[in-house]
């Protein structure tokens, strides 16, 4: 299963599954998705959320 972390500008929040975040954030999984995309990162600041996931 796929890992993802979630950054919010240089910080770390948490390290997880896509449910794992959807949970942490309270958001849906789709929502944890769209965070990952160009679109989102094109759309907020250096400091908004960033999702990447871990290989």
């Amino acid at each position: 299963m796929a890992e993802y972390a979630m950054y919010k500008g240089d910080d770390l929040l948490i390290i997880g599954t896509l449910t794992e975040l959807a949970e942490f954030q309270k958001v849906k999984r789709e929502t944890i998705l769209f965070y990952a995309t160009p679109t989102y990162q094109k759309r907020t600041t250096d400091k908004g959320l960033r999702v990447i996931r871990v290989d």
